[in-house]
């Protein structure tokens, strides 16, 4: 009970100040791909159809899901 209702330190406080603690965006393993997610600017639109074709054509783009 002595723990209750009492700050404890941070273990990882010290280096998340610093700048030293390393976050899961801050690694990048061979071969590994990002994503990104695209909305639709308008609120409860059905989606007929997706062209990705000029998504494909730019340099980088993996697929479009």
């Amino acid at each position: 009970m002595s723990v209750i209702g009492r700050p404890l330190p941070r273990l990882d406080g010290r280096a998340k100040v610093l700048g030293q603690y390393a976050y899961a965006v801050d690694f990048a393993l061979p071969g590994m791909l990002w994503g990104r997610i695209v909305r639709s600017p308008h609120a409860h639109a059905r989606i007929l159809r997706i062209d990705a074709s000029s998504a494909l054509q730019v340099p980088g783009v993996v697929a479009v899901v």
